[in-house]
């Protein structure tokens, strides 16, 4: 056999070692909402009742860089690409490339390197969920202290996203709600539907008393969560 045989056959093994490669290789950046795959993406569908009265709250997870959803969604228990309380009415894209992946303490690009050692690191963004999920897996879930609004917080401090160790319950809802996008305008009408029609029903039957009800309502959870994100540091988990 020539040379010239021999390197065409070099060139054709290597080039059919590189398809497998591709193959083996996970998709990160294609979205695929029919099979609920969102690569690096934040996740969310509205709370059963909770959302019929106040349309923000919802439940929230994390998507790995394959796409399969996170989510602390009860006691001891994180789901994985198994989302809680029905299918994605909202995500939204991050870009792991904003995160910061320290290999040592001088290579840190975030705002605060010290604490954010402290706090932990992770060395790319599933290490950083895989990191946060057995963190959760031996915490306790409660609605108003350690949700799954904390479980993506907690993650977004590890991996320093934006530069920042100060992601909590708060600017993660904020984050999500307004700049998340809908997979679709039926999950548009999804979260919204419930509520018109418990306001409306609750105008109709009992008038302006259930107007105020609401507002007190809705201001007293506002309120809790603000107080105890910003006021009492460690109430919420994050």
């Amino acid at each position: 056999m020539s040379d010239a045989g021999v390197d065409e056959d070099v060139v054709l093994v290597a080039n059919e070692e590189k398809e497998v490669l591709r193959v083996g290789e996970p998709e990160v950046s294609h979205i695929d909402i029919k099979k609920a795959r969102f690569p690096c993406c934040l996740v969310w569908t509205p709370l059963p009742v909770v959302a019929w009265l106040v349309p923000f709250i919802g439940h929230v997870g994390i998507c790995r860089e394959d796409g399969v959803i996170l989510d602390f969604a009860g006691p001891y228990f994180v789901n994985v690409d198994n989302f809680a309380f029905g299918s994605t009415a909202k995500y939204l894209r991050l870009n792991p490339e904003k995160c910061c992946f320290p290999p040592h303490l001088s290579g840190h690009t975030c705002s605060d390197p010290f604490q954010h050692t402290d706090r932990g690191t992770a060395i790319s963004w599933d290490d950083g969920l895989e990191t946060t999920m057995r963190n959760y897996q031996h915490k306790l879930y409660n609605l108003f202290t350690c949700n799954c609004h904390s479980f993506v917080a907690n993650a977004l401090n590890r991996m320093a996203y934006r530069g920042s160790i100060k992601w909590n319950l708060v600017n993660v809802l904020a984050l999500v709600f307004f700049k998340g996008q809908y997979v679709s305008y039926w999950a548009l009408v999804r979260t919204y539907a419930p509520f018109v029609v418990v306001l409306i029903l609750g105008l109709v039957m009992t008038g302006w008393p259930f107007l105020i009800a609401w507002s007190i309502f809705v201001g007293l959870m506002v309120t809790w969560f603000l107080i105890g994100t910003y006021c009492l540091r460690g109430l919420i988990e994050s």
